[in-house]
């Protein structure tokens, strides 16, 4: 009995296409490849779905919020699903405001967005988050409280809100193993404030 290969052409393109879009970028301070986040998003998704486009996104999430990659490239290569999920999970700057003084306006905004949106966006919105949560248990294991000084946002209650809220805003996903590790991090990180 053979197995049926897996259709996996546009993912395939999505990867390549975010390890070009990230080459030579070093994710925030910490020494390795910024490819290495998204790829990490991206296996957090495929716990939750195997859909083809929703995996491209979660490999594709941060190249427009960091890259000269617009949301019209995106759209342009893996069609229109892909881009605007990857559009629901790009911040902006608003002109003249520093990323410190607009950190929490950014923050509301995003929450805002993510609780009202689809499953789809909050799967994807689930595999960055979780990626991100493990990174900042993985750093306050070794640094404690100096790990806030990297971030725009210097106050770790501030990060404990958004923590929380975001926990609250992807609830729709509380079943999944996903959800329940960004939880556990939450309380483990956060519950020593």
């Amino acid at each position: 009995m053979a197995n049926n290969p897996l259709e996996t052409t546009l993912l395939d393109r999505a990867i390549i296409f975010a390890v070009k879009a990230h080459s030579g970028t070093e994710r925030r301070g910490k020494g390795f490849p910024y490819i290495v986040h998204p790829m990490e998003a991206m296996e957090i998704v495929s716990t939750m779905t195997s859909d083809q486009e929703l995996l491209a996104a979660a490999a594709l999430h941060d190249t427009v919020e960091d890259t000269d990659v617009t949301v019209e490239d995106i759209r342009l290569a893996f069609g229109s699903r892909v881009a605007e999920i990857v559009a629901a999970e790009s911040d902006s700057l608003p002109d003249g405001v520093s990323e410190e003084d607009s950190w929490r306006s950014r923050k509301e905004a995003g929450l805002r967005r993510l609780a009202g949106a689809p499953r789809d966006v909050k799967i994807v919105a689930m595999g960055d988050k979780l990626s991100n949560m493990r990174a900042i248990a993985r750093d306050y294991a070794v640094m404690g409280p100096a790990l806030w000084e990297i971030f725009h946002a210097k106050d770790p209650k501030e990060h404990e809100w958004r923590y929380r809220a975001l926990a609250k805003a992807l609830s729709e996903l509380s079943g999944t193993a996903a959800y329940k590790e960004f939880v556990q991090l939450i309380d483990q990180v956060f519950g020593t404030y």
